[in-house]
């Protein structure tokens, strides 16, 4: 079973960039579907990325372009590549890994875009 820890949040002023890190426990790692998804204060947790296991990749509309999520199985790790961020970028920062109904969430880790 794998198990997640996610790194690299803080404050970061508007135009600025953040790297997440998601590292994985366990055997499987490669064979899960992982994602960043983000819940902002008072809204709904939302998926901002996803990577399947075999490197697909697909971003929420609001973060194309600017996000770039990225996974080293070797590491046991995934990565969110924010740059040009902007206010309302501003949530706690989810990690995700799906294998078939098997759901796993990290702890979060929380991002703050402000001047």
């Amino acid at each position: 079973q794998v198990q997640l820890v996610e790194s690299g949040g803080g404050l970061v002023q508007p135009g600025g960039s953040l790297r997440l890190s998601c590292a994985g426990s366990g055997t499987m790692f490669s064979r899960y579907a992982m994602g960043w998804y983000r819940q902002a204060p008072g809204k709904q947790r939302d998926v901002v990325a996803v990577i399947s296991s075999g490197g697909s990749t697909s971003y929420a509309h609001s973060v194309k372009g600017r996000f770039t999520i990225s996974r080293d199985n070797a590491k046991n790790t995934v990565y969110l590549q924010m740059n040009s961020l902007k206010p309302e970028d501003t949530a706690v920062y989810y990690c995700n890994a799906k294998l078939f109904t098997h759901e796993l969430w990290g702890q979060g880790t929380l991002v703050t875009v402000s001047s």
